[in-house]
């Protein structure tokens, strides 16, 4: 069995999903073009040895319909030939890419596979791909009556379970800017960004970062999900949830390289990491955010190691109860969590923060001199993926 290896790892900074935002004028395709075409230009490999193209991205619709991967390849002016694919395993849809491509690797279908992301929340807004009033159906109906909730409920939910108050929650959100604030300010992320080209000229640093973000501030905010019919189903619900502890709508791509260890060799290119274990679960779809934690349960176990054998994990703070119940019911060390934030302060761009995290990750490891990194993410539908890496 062959051996994958991430050589590279890139994203574009992370821009506010708002008419104003910097990445707002520009098309998906476009932005995305530019990063794999920095990729391709950052290890110096020929694109026409890439097997496939396989892109994560949620809203396929409007301008994100079109096959985005494929659709950004040729806008960047790479070999015609190179296929692509699009992922949508919802806010997982790239990191499920990442796993798809170390898979080929290992089968020995393909040697060299780049995995992406994009998402432009600002032109295509979330639920964009819905039609129809019901999308679920009879049959699941039946098995769910009286109704599966919306994630922010299911984010309150989580917090009641694992007795998470509102000041936690704020305290949380506000620790992710600080700690995203922190690595921005000595330069932790300027490895991992690529400049980004805009009609409005250059883009090459994160704006959704709030550094003067605190709990107090936090504490203002109201509550966004709470309402009579809701709380009257749900008692146990504190109503917690708010746009300060809940993950940025952004607009991003990513990408990586995934190859062989034979074939980086035989091309001259450092293996930066391996892939130790991954694996994906479903949970209760009524929590819906609760998956990460069997998920990293059972990555752990093919792995044969214990979470104390981590130094670094990524848990996607979609909601500030995600990654605080993962820490909780797995009674991991804080310090080791999202160590330059998270999706509170760096943003949630559907389908690229599976690589986003990732890219993080693996130059945040470096960094420090650390070996082993775990991620996870929770998504729609209550499933999540879950990956660990071995720097090289």
């Amino acid at each position: 069995m062959n051996t994958p290896v991430i050589v590279d790892a890139i994203r574009s900074p992370m821009a506010r999903a708002k008419p104003d935002g910097a990445l707002a004028e520009l098309h998906p395709v476009d932005l995305l073009s530019q990063v794999l075409q920095q990729l391709i230009t950052r290890t110096g490999i020929d694109p026409g040895s890439v097997d496939d193209v396989i892109c994560g991205c949620v809203s396929q619709a409007g301008e994100q319909a079109g096959t985005p991967g494929r659709l950004a390849w040729l806008a960047a002016g790479l070999p015609m030939h190179v296929p692509s694919t699009t992922i949508d395993r919802k806010c997982g849809s790239s990191q499920q890419a990442v796993h798809f491509a170390a898979q080929a690797v290992m089968a020995g279908v393909q040697d060299i596979v780049i995995a992406c992301g994009v998402e432009s929340m600002s032109r295509v807004p979330m639920g964009s791909s819905r039609m129809g009033k019901n999308t679920t159906g009879q049959r699941f109906d039946e098995r769910y009556t009286p109704g599966l909730v919306g994630q922010g409920v299911s984010a309150d939910l989580v917090a009641a379970k694992w007795g998470l108050s509102r000041d936690d929650l704020d305290r949380y959100a506000a620790r992710s800017h600080q700690r995203a604030h922190a690595a921005q300010s000595s330069g932790g992320f300027i490895r991992e960004i690529v400049g980004i080209q805009t009609p409005n000229g250059l883009v090459n640093a994160d704006e959704t970062i709030r550094a003067g973000t605190t709990p107090e501030k936090l504490a203002g905010l109201k509550a966004v999900f709470e309402s009579e019919e809701l709380s009257a189903r749900f008692p146990q619900i504190q109503w917690s949830t708010t746009a300060g502890n809940a993950s940025q709508m952004t607009d991003g791509a990513s990408a990586m390289l995934i190859m062989s260890e034979q074939r980086a060799n035989q091309l001259g290119l450092r293996p930066r990491a391996r892939f130790v274990a991954f694996d994906v679960v479903g949970d209760d779809p009524l929590y819906m955010l609760t998956a990460p934690i069997p998920a990293t349960q059972r990555v752990l176990a093919k792995a044969k190691m214990k979470l104390d054998d981590i130094q670094h994990y990524e848990i996607n703070e979609a909601f500030a109860s995600v990654p605080m119940a993962w820490q909780k019911e797995l009674k991991a060390d804080g310090e080791r969590l999202n160590p330059r934030g998270g999706a509170i302060a760096l943003g949630h761009p559907l389908g690229a923060s599976g690589i986003r995290l990732m890219t993080t990750m693996l130059h945040a490891m470096e960094d420090s001199g650390q070996r082993y990194g775990l991620q996870s993410m929770c998504e729609a539908g209550g499933m999540a993926n879950a990956t660990i890496i071995e720097r090289l």
